[in-house]
């Protein structure tokens, strides 16, 4: 492990409560205090070549990526403060629709409509300027969560590269989480990659057919939970997420989260994708890729489908590095234009 990214996870709640921004400050200093209590592993990166120089000193380079576009609080100006604290990604959305950017929504909840979630049917003007901006500082635009109107918005909008962090393939698993095979191929096009994430329930149609079928069970509980809890967002999410702990975890064999690395390979081509294992977010990883430990099995096993170990190094890092290089390189060419002052076209309005 050389370059792992700490997500900056704003939950959704924050969204309606306030407190977004500070939640993900606070989660920063925690990363910053981290590294700083573990100079001998760990070494703060802000760009690919201090991740390159990483490697050759032998040391971790930790990086930051904030998970929740609502952390911004609808400002440019604190996106370009947590640029310059060290993000360098940014998901425009959770699992909440915000003011600006639509999500692909609470996809795994009873009785998910879809639809709730459109609240802008991709992008606003304002939400268009955000990744303009990301794009003038440097900062990695990425469609994961987001909706497919959004992944389309922001596919036309941006003037860099874009990618999918931690996403898989909805062609072998149907999910609103997961990438269509067009939108994999403009992703590529456009000098992106899609990072598999590695949860069961993103690479295994059987386990999302068997928890879909589990989830009648809980519909009145949490229709109860949703009602009863309405004031109090916070312990409304927390009550969902402890009813959904309730039930069973399944989980599929590991070769599966290869199958999906294969299927961007033979669709998009070899530098298109790469690995988002969401390890820090996940609750049913594979059988036997539980942890990172596990990871250099995924370089065995495309070896031993035909690869090359060329085409197993990109995957494993040099295509993920020559995006972001290519982020880097967007910036740079947009070095003469003044800061973004867009301001959400109604603020306080979901």
């Amino acid at each position: 492990m050389t370059a792992p990214f700490f997500a900056i996870y704003v939950p959704a709640f924050y969204a309606e409560t306030g407190g977004a921004a500070r939640e993900a400050l606070d989660l920063i200093d925690l990363v910053a205090r981290a590294i700083d209590g573990n100079p001998k592993e760990l070494r703060r990166a802000a760009s690919a070549a201090d991740i390159r120089q990483a490697k050759r000193d032998g040391k971790i380079a930790v990086l930051m990526g904030i998970e929740g576009g609502h952390a911004i609080e609808d400002s440019l100006g604190a996106l370009r403060q947590f640029y310059r604290l060290g993000v360098r990604y940014m998901t425009l959305t959770h699992v909440n629709s915000n003011h600006w950017a639509d999500s692909s929504g609470k996809f795994y909840v009873p009785g998910f409509d879809p639809a709730a979630f459109q609240l802008h049917h991709g992008l606003t003007d304002f939400g268009k300027a955000v990744v303009r901006e990301m794009n003038r500082i440097g900062m990695m635009v990425d469609v994961s969560h987001v909706s497919d109107e959004t992944i389309d918005a922001i596919l036309s909008t941006s003037r860099a590269p874009v990618f999918a962090s931690h996403s898989s393939c909805r062609a072998l698993c149907a999910i609103p989480r997961n990438l269509t095979d067009d939108q994999i191929r403009r992703i590529a096009a456009k000098g992106g990659v899609v990072m598999i994430n590695v949860s069961s329930y993103f690479l295994d149609q059987a386990v999302v057919d068997a928890a879909r079928a589990d989830l009648p069970s809980i519909k009145d509980r949490y229709e109860a939970i949703v009602r009863d809890l309405a004031s109090d967002p916070k312990k409304r999410d927390e009550a969902i997420g402890a009813l959904l702990d309730t039930l069973p975890k399944r989980t599929t064999s590991w070769t599966r989260a290869v199958d999906h690395i294969e299927h961007v390979i033979k669709i998009a081509g070899p530098d298109a994708v790469g690995l988002g294992t969401d390890f820090d977010g996940i609750t049913d990883p594979p059988e036997g890729l539980e942890d990172v430990s596990k990871l250099p099995r995924l370089g065995a096993e495309l070896l031993r489908r035909g690869y090359t170990s060329i085409i197993v190094r990109k995957v494993l890092g040099e295509n993920f590095l020559r995006f972001f290089e290519r982020v880097e390189a967007a910036s740079r060419s947009l070095a003469s234009e003044p800061p973004g002052t867009a301001r959400p076209e109604a603020p306080g309005t979901p």
